[in-house]
């Protein structure tokens, strides 16, 4: 009884956990890979964003310092 056992989870060990085992690593590994492939494209986008974004915040800093004269000093003050 016990031998049977024993070869049962042997069995079981070596066709079906360990392949399962395998192809579930590569599987991460692969889906890891593909993460790093689309990160250039994904880091040019945020960069394109982030320069629009500053030229936006530059262009309201213009607005409230012809609107505002001195408004960074004031807000400077306020800073403990």
């Amino acid at each position: 009884m016990e031998e049977a056992v024993v070869a049962m989870f042997a069995i079981f060990t070596i066709f079906i956990a360990c392949p399962g085992m395998i192809m579930y690593f590569l599987s991460k590994r692969r889906e890891h890979e593909s993460r790093l492939a689309g990160s250039p494209a994904m880091n040019a986008d945020l960069q394109r964003i982030a320069e629009k974004l500053e030229r936006r915040v530059q262009s309201l800093e213009t607005i409230l310092e012809s609107e505002i004269p001195g408004w960074r000093k004031h807000l400077d003050r306020r800073e403990p």
